[in-house]
């Protein structure tokens, strides 16, 4: 089942289960890496999604 997207797309929110799920998905990570990512670049979507591609 895909989770439901965020409501604010253009953030990732590791505040709620079912975002950081929906994230992981979408990016094809895991949940460490996702809030790594975060820690290292902030919470803009464009930016952690660049940061897991690089």
């Amino acid at each position: 089942m895909v989770p439901s997207p965020p409501v604010d797309a253009s953030r990732v929110n590791l505040t709620s289960t079912m975002e950081v799920n929906y994230w992981c998905q979408a990016l094809n990570c895991a949940e460490t890496r996702l809030r790594n990512a975060v820690l290292a670049v902030g919470p803009l979507a464009a930016d952690v999604r660049a940061y897991l591609y690089r």
